[in-house]
């Protein structure tokens, strides 16, 4: 079990004092005063993040966050937002940290702090049943979906300077309007994480081919720079790594082997 710190939450919340590091002194200090750590999510991100029927926030992710939050001893309160906000709202103090499917990418660091990375997926190009397209060279001319903000968005153009397939790129708020454009025709594939890609490819019948390009920076927990929580989320992680719970996590939400 971790220390617990002094942390600032968001929304002008004044500097709370978390200083037992006992079970039992955690469940004494969570129920004498409230304490709520704020996190960012963009619930578009299936099997990481996205409301079930009856609109609540599941996933890898929320399930990730609430266990980090009982070992911090803390509340978890969670808001959903568009995903090329999230960056922002760390910047902006109005998050404590952000789970969102988040590759901790070299740009990303220059504005964040991340954690140790928890997941790594890989990518895919998604397309219409019997579209035919199973390499690189058969984008070419055709048009791409990616969703804005995302490391795939920064991906798909680094392969077409890089790669040299000319493709036109087209980017939208969320996967599942990516998934839209590609069963109306107005894209013919979407560039997407492996793992919500495989979602997709099995309820709506897709056909898809894995990115052969190098492998993209790994999921990671973001804070606003210089948080004091970086340090104790990275403890949380490496006992969840050691006890067997990251996996439990990966076997209940995630559908192919990593």
């Amino acid at each position: 079990m971790i220390m617990k710190k002094s942390y600032l939450l968001a929304g002008g919340v004044s500097a709370l004092l978390l200083t037992a590091c006992g079970q039992d002194d955690k469940a004494t200090g969570a129920a004498e005063q409230k304490e709520v750590l704020e996190m960012g999510t963009s619930a578009e991100f299936a099997p990481f993040e996205s409301r079930n029927p009856q609109g609540d926030i599941v996933g890898f992710d929320i399930d990730l966050a609430n266990y980090i939050a009982d070992e911090l001893g803390v509340e978890l309160k969670i808001t959903d937002m568009k995903f090329d906000g999230l960056i922002g709202a760390l910047q902006n103090d109005r998050v404590d940290l952000v789970l969102a499917g988040m590759s901790a990418t070299d740009a990303r660091k220059e504005n964040v702090d991340f954690s140790t990375e928890y997941n790594h997926s890989g990518e895919m190009f998604v397309s219409a049943k019997g579209s035919g397209l199973e390499t690189l060279e058969d984008l070419e001319g055709l048009t791409v979906g990616v969703q804005l903000g995302t490391i795939q968005e920064e991906g798909a153009k680094s392969i077409i300077e890089e790669e040299a397939i000319d493709f036109e790129l087209k980017a939208l708020d969320d996967s599942g309007a990516l998934i839209q454009e590609i069963l109306s025709g107005r894209i013919d594939a979407a560039y997407m994480d492996k793992q919500v890609a495989l979602g997709y490819i099995e309820s709506q019948g897709l056909d898809a081919f894995d990115d052969p390009t190098t492998a993209s920076p790994g999921m990671a927990v973001a804070f606003p720079k210089g948080s004091d929580l970086v340090d104790d989320v990275n403890t949380i992680l490496a006992e969840m790594e050691e006890n067997g719970k990251l996996d439990e996590l990966k076997d209940k939400w995630l559908t192919d082997e990593q």
